[in-house]
């Protein structure tokens, strides 16, 4: 358990400080230049499969049952290796780290991610976050159900959590009130899906991109919203 500190700023990876719709797209294209138009169908057709069956994005598992179903092409052997060698560094939104250190000098930054526990971990270390956090990573399946944990693993008075989702914002709004300050970057298809949004209140504070971030003076932090606010 890391000391108890004043603030703690909980971020997300995929779609928060990461392009990860980018590169989905990416990925979507190489299998479609290699394998045809109809295979990039089979591939998200998997994906959302294992996503329903798991609760995450399960990349390993969709490549698997994709080599599986196309183990007579000699070609498969490299989609794996296209997936581990992208260079999810260049993947990282403008100012994303520049964001991380703007927040440091209220608090500390802590990666909350969901994911399984190979992918995910090896995302992080390629696009060198897990060095940019000093190591903080906290990699759940369902890091709403983990708040628990995430308290005794990085106690604090009061947290900001930064999520491009929601929903997440809402449950853990729900479970800590106002010891967490949610703060919604409106980036990526999550947070631009009306379906995603209907019937979920606000976030404490709605912010454009991440940069945006560093618009914001959480030296305040724990006043009424509207103080915080730029």
């Amino acid at each position: 358990m890391s000391e108890p500190r004043e603030i703690v700023f909980l971020f997300d990876v995929d779609d928060t400080l990461l392009d990860n719709d980018r590169m989905k797209s990416d990925l979507g294209d190489y299998v479609a230049a290699t394998f045809g138009d109809g295979a990039q169908h089979e591939l998200w057709a998997l994906y959302e499969e294992q996503r329903d069956k798991h609760g995450y994005a399960d990349f390993l598992g969709t490549l698997e049952r994709f080599r599986l179903a196309h183990i007579e092409d000699m070609r498969v052997v490299n989609l794996a290796t296209w997936v581990i060698d992208y260079p999810f560094a260049e993947r990282l939104y403008p100012d994303a780290l520049a964001a991380v250190r703007h927040v440091s000098q209220w608090g500390l930054p802590v990666i909350l991610t969901d994911g399984d526990g190979v992918y995910q971990p090896h995302k992080l270390e390629r696009a060198g976050l897990v060095d940019s956090f000093g190591g903080r990573v906290l990699n759940y399946v369902h890091k709403e159900t983990e708040l628990d944990a995430v308290q005794r693993a990085f106690p604090a008075a009061h947290y900001v959590l930064i999520d491009d989702k929601l929903s997440v914002l809402d449950a853990v709004k729900r479970a800590w009130g106002d010891t967490v300050t949610t703060v919604f970057p409106r980036q990526g298809h999550y947070a631009n899906d009306p379906d995603k949004l209907k019937d979920l209140p606000p976030a404490d504070i709605e912010i454009a991109r991440i940069a945006d971030l560093m618009m914001h003076d959480f030296g305040r932090i724990g006043r009424p919203k509207e103080e915080i606010d730029p």
